[in-house]
């Protein structure tokens, strides 16, 4: 076991690890070969119990787990407020403390609603409510425990939401991402007094099991492990000063 890990003694929650193959998926093998302690959080508790077994099984494969480091799966709605703050007590619990180092706000999905006169009303409202309703309850949820331990948040938002991005076709996912990265500035805005930060990435096409089932392996892609370093950094205490910032990643 390395004697240095950069998050030993942390706790990090990541919501959307469910499904294999995805960015969640990538992320929590990552923050646990450093030796974070990790809440994954899903719709489908069997899924996030899975990602938490194969991070165990890693861990076991390599140094083992450092010491107090634990992962526990957890199943909530994250679209609805009530839910989220079930799944806060519950991780809260099942870790024995009151604070929470960093959160990253994953959970989310895509869809194109094409152009605007021909939009279904009920894929609108469904790119708000996965995308940005998750992210407010989350938030909601979680900040107390995040205020405790002077942590972090991380979003993720989209180069559609950004300066220059094109949202045709894909309108609502745009604005509920641009919602996403509105969010996370007025957490870092209103915490900062609190010592809590926030930041976003913003990628593009990320080399997932799902955008390579759905857009081939021609596209350039953003590798999960490159998404997996930058949020660490943005976690890590090299980016303690850095607050409200949103990070393109192409």
């Amino acid at each position: 076991m390395p004697t240095t890990l950069p998050f030993a003694q942390h706790l990090l929650v990541l919501t959307g690890v469910g499904r294999p193959g995805q960015v969640g998926e990538a992320l929590a093998r990552h923050f646990a070969a450093q030796g974070a302690s990790l809440a994954l959080l899903d719709l489908d508790l069997t899924m996030a119990q899975a990602r938490a077994d194969d991070v165990l099984v890693g861990l076991s494969a390599g140094d083992g787990l450092a010491p107090g480091q634990q992962v526990t799966a957890h199943a909530a709605n994250l679209a609805d407020a009530d839910s989220a703050q079930g799944a806060a007590v519950a991780v809260l619990a099942a870790h024995g403390t009151q604070q929470v180092h960093g959160v990253v706000c994953i959970a989310g999905g895509f869809g194109a609603t094409g152009p605007l006169d021909e939009a279904d009303p009920a894929a609108w409202h469904k790119q708000f409510a996965i995308n940005l309703d998750t992210a407010f309850a989350t938030t909601r949820a979680f900040l107390p425990a995040v205020r405790a331990a002077q942590g972090s948040f991380v979003y993720f938002g989209s180069v559609a939401a950004t300066p220059g991005g094109s949202p045709k076709g894909i309108a609502a996912y745009a604005a509920a991402k641009s919602g996403v990265l509105t969010l996370m500035r007025a957490v870092a805005l209103e915490e900062r007094p609190n010592g809590v930060r926030a930041n976003a990435v913003a990628p593009t096409a990320i080399r997932t099991a799902a955008n390579l089932a759905d857009m081939g392996d021609k596209t350039d892609y953003v590798e999960r492990e490159s998404v997996a370093d930058v949020v660490a950094f943005l976690l890590s205490h090299a980016a303690r000063n850095v607050s409200g910032q949103v990070l393109t990643l192409a």
